[in-house]
């Protein structure tokens, strides 16, 4: 009986993951509308282009109407990003992070910035959430195998926020154990779903409707032909600041904003944003803290400020130098020179900001608590803008 139960559940993850692939590729992304973007993406243009590197999400909608704590309505979720697969999650990649503006929460950064590395997941969803999603990754990674490589069983889990509570029952405390692990289990490479997912269900991103979003960038061979990957889950920001490919699409596109949203009184700019760098180029830690800054220019070019409300929170890792957490003897390591790591940092700003895009592109018009109404993007305004301004990528119209 429990054989015939763990069968049937390794086909349903696996069906669950080919219907997000199918849902993900059947999107409208950035380039399809005409968005011109700077830099070669990979053959996904995803964070997932790194090899080795999964993400799963776990996406809970229920509900509708007048919001009732406890109850709903339900727009939230979980996101993880493993950066060596499920059958790695002991074995720890070299990383930096990084605070913008420090509004938000990322746990487990205190010992990625004192050891250099990051060990397990890295987790997203809302702010009120963190902890019980904390508590299942160390739950996650005890079930996954033995204690660490010097004997000791603890886990220092990094899991992150964004805040959702315009459209999400978030004092309701919706997520749960469960949802940790089934973002975790359905974590693959592949296609990634962006959009209204997983922790970015019910993100808001300049007044229009936010989430995740993701791409990448191919680094050319003078820098070692090296890839870097992004993931963001995007909240942030007041319309009149959105710009894309350069035009003020806020300024453009101004009706239909989210009514009673509390704002920044001086800024404008309330919300937050959480990205997270890949990367198999072999950086140590202190070169992927100037990584995870670089992510900083990216999201600059979307037009946000990152204002006193706004949380926003980087992490870079690598997926090389495999073996550099051993307990025993000394690690053989690869470095990429700095005199060579401009092109990645060049990389990451044009990832991270076509990530944006992306989550933005593919978010849809959602309603949540109260009726709160938060709209998608228009497509069609979107691409008018973009032509008025000259900026449709040739041969679109």
């Amino acid at each position: 009986m429990k054989k015939s139960f763990s069968f049937f559940l390794a086909i349903t993850i696996v069906m669950a993951a080919l219907i997000n692939m199918a849902e993900a590729q059947n999107k409208p992304r950035a380039r399809d509308l005409g968005i011109p973007f700077e830099g070669t993406p990979g053959l996904l243009n995803a964070i997932t282009d790194v090899a080795g590197v999964e993400v799963g999400h776990s996406t809970i909608i229920t509900g509708e109407g007048a919001l009732k704590v406890g109850s709903g309505p339900v727009r939230t979720g979980v996101t993880a990003v493993i950066p060596r697969g499920r059958q790695s999650a002991n074995s720890p990649v070299f990383a930096g992070w990084f605070s913008l503006n420090g509004n938000g929460e990322m746990t487990g950064t205190t010992w990625v910035e004192e050891s250099g590395f990051l060990e397990g997941p890295v987790m997203i969803t809302n702010t009120h959430s963190v902890g019980i999603v904390r508590d299942a990754v160390i739950q996650w990674r005890v079930k996954q195998g033995g204690a660490d490589q010097t004997g000791y069983w603890w886990s220092l889990p990094v899991v992150a926020e964004t805040y959702d509570g315009y459209l999400n029952d978030i004092n309701g405390f919706h997520v749960k154990e469960k949802h940790a692990f089934e973002s975790l289990s359905s974590a693959r490479s592949g296609a990634v779903q962006e959009g209204n997912v997983g922790g970015g269900t019910g993100m808001i991103c300049y007044g229009f409707k936010g989430g995740i979003g993701t791409a990448s960038r191919k680094v050319g061979e003078q820098a070692g032909g090296y890839t870097v990957g992004v993931l963001v889950q995007a909240n942030f920001g007041s319309r009149h600041q959105l710009r894309i490919a350069g035009a003020p699409v806020g300024q453009e596109i101004t009706d239909n904003q989210p009514v009673g949203r509390v704002t920044d009184t001086f800024s404008g700019d309330v919300g937050s944003i959480i990205i997270v760098v890949a990367t198999d180029a072999p950086l140590l830690a202190h070169q992927l803290k100037r990584i995870a800054r670089r992510a900083a220019l990216g999201l600059a070019r979307t037009g946000s400020a990152s204002g006193n409300g706004s949380g926003d929170i980087f992490i870079a890792f690598s997926t090389a130098n495999p073996d550099a957490a051993k307990a025993e003897g000394l690690a053989q390591l690869t470095m990429l020179p700095n005199d060579r790591i401009s092109p990645l940092f060049e990389a990451t700003a044009q990832a991270t900001e076509e990530a944006i895009i992306n989550a933005l592109i593919a978010a849809e018009t959602m309603t949540g608590a109260d009726n709160h109404k938060v709209v998608a993007l228009p497509h069609d305004r979107l691409k008018e803008v973009l032509k008025k301004y000259n900026r449709l990528a040739d041969g679109k119209k």
